[in-house]
């Protein structure tokens, strides 16, 4: 509470309990959230339905554990769209999906990896394909989990990645350090400049991330491109690589960082992902 001024004394309260669910790696138990917030179970309780009520929290009927709701999300995804560097990345991201005429899609981290905040679909395509805000995109196997997963600091990543493979931390990053032959894989897509994929989020679909960085050279901003394959320029180098590095390189001058560099010279599109 700010000092001087009088507030709500249960919302603080409460508010403890929708913390406990926004810091915990998944969905909880009662007892478990309770022991969280440091309060008795039939107390957590009486907040968790009020938060239900109104969308903050959801449970699942199946296992009974307690999520953030669909209130949560817009909530948190009405603030980052608020943001200023965000609000001039959109629209980088809706003049780029209209140039390349292709869905693009703006990530940022956060402790369950990265998100989708904000989509963009072209005018001649009905529906946004592969891609919904607020969906948590895989380290491993998506370009923007690749491309987070090259960028940012190992610790940062080590508790995700070993969630999305069942193993410790330790091991994941161990396996995450090498790819087919021992090749460094974060050295080989930071060599790239951006993260890709074929046939992530959904098969026939080709996707790029290229990153975004802010002064201090830390991974702020993922901007996505995807496609369908037989439309999608996937060539490293090709036109559509060339569009969202150039657009990504403007957005990190504006946060006050450097580029990812130039692309590379046009290469043939990746081998499809099996």
């Amino acid at each position: 509470m700010m000092p001087g001024r009088a507030g709500i004394q249960s919302v603080e309260v409460g508010y403890a309990v929708l913390d406990a669910l926004a810091s915990a790696p998944d969905a909880m138990m009662l007892r478990d959230l309770a022991a969280a917030c440091a309060m008795s179970a039939a107390k957590a309780h009486r907040y968790l339905v009020s938060f239900q009520r109104v969308g903050l929290v959801a449970q699942d009927p199946a296992t009974s554990r307690y999520d953030l709701g669909p209130t949560a999300r817009r909530l948190g995804l009405a603030s980052l769209a608020r943001l200023d560097g965000l609000a001039a990345a959109r629209a980088a991201a809706a003049r780029l999906c209209e140039a390349i005429g292709h869905t693009t899609a703006l990530a940022v981290w956060s402790e369950r990896g990265p998100i989708i905040v904000h989509c963009e679909t072209p005018s001649c395509q009905p529906l946004t394909i592969g891609l919904r805000l607020g969906s948590v995109m895989p380290l491993s196997s998506s370009a923007t989990g690749r491309c987070f997963a090259a960028w940012l600091p190992r610790e940062q990543i080590a508790s995700v990645l070993a969630r999305e493979r069942g193993a410790s931390p330790v091991r994941s990053l161990a396996r995450l350090a090498t790819g087919s032959g021992g090749a460094p894989w974060a050295a080989a897509v930071r060599a790239r400049g951006a993260g890709t994929a074929d046939g992530d989020p959904q098969p026939g679909l080709v996707t790029w991330c290229h990153p975004v960085f802010d002064a201090t050279g830390r991974l702020v901003l993922g901007l996505v491109t995807l496609g369908p394959s037989a439309a999608f320029d996937g060539r490293a180098g090709g036109v559509i690589d060339r569009a969202a590095r150039s657009v990504a390189a403007a957005l990190s001058r504006e946060f006050g960082g450097a580029d990812a560099g130039p692309a590379p010279a046009a290469t043939r599109s990746p081998r499809r992902r099996r």
